[in-house]
């Protein structure tokens, strides 16, 4: 809960938009007050919506309902500045969603070190179904982070989570 909201006026008084004839009325002045009251954390809530969904000023309580926006996960042991720093490029990093190149991107913005994945590549097809025990190798792909600020675990679920489902992966901080 964000608390109250403190005693303000709003910038558009009902009674202010009465036909003049009414507004000579004490009563019916009273009673458009005490529905601006009412309304006026509503007003300013959407006259400041902008800055409710731009992950640079939405306050910081609002980071993990604007990261589910845009479909990134957030750890909330990151430093706010990491944390809008992951929200601002989930779209580029969407793209990249499944490829070395995203994964790479999206680790160091994770970890803030130097980040290396290697892939064994390839890709084959077959109109039969393939069995596991035909001796092809499962695709892999290995992690290699420097200078991590994040724990081991925390980079392995950023990169399960990345990688495609059927893929390996290894995954060391050095």
């Amino acid at each position: 809960m964000r608390g109250t909201t403190g005693d303000f006026g709003t910038a558009y008084p009902l009674g202010s938009l009465l036909p003049a004839v009414l507004q000579e009325d004490p009563l019916l002045m009273r009673f458009t007050a005490a529905i601006d009251e009412v309304l006026a954390p509503a007003i300013c809530a959407l006259d400041c919506l902008a800055a409710y969904v731009d992950p640079a000023l939405t306050p910081p309580d609002y980071l993990g309902w604007l990261a589910g926006w845009v479909g990134t996960d957030l750890d909330e042991t990151w430093p706010v500045e990491q944390q809008r720093a992951q929200i601002s490029r989930a779209m580029s990093l969407h793209h990249g969603r499944g490829t070395v190149d995203g994964l790479r991107r999206q680790l160091h913005i994770v970890t803030g070190g130097s980040v290396e994945v290697t892939d064994t590549g390839g890709t084959s097809w077959s109109v039969e179904p393939i069995d596991e025990a035909d001796g092809q190798p499962a695709p892999k792909v290995t992690v290699v982070v420097n200078g991590s600020r994040v724990s081991l675990a925390a980079v392995d679920a950023v990169v399960d989570a990345a990688k495609p489902a059927h893929v390996v992966h290894e995954v060391r901080i050095e």
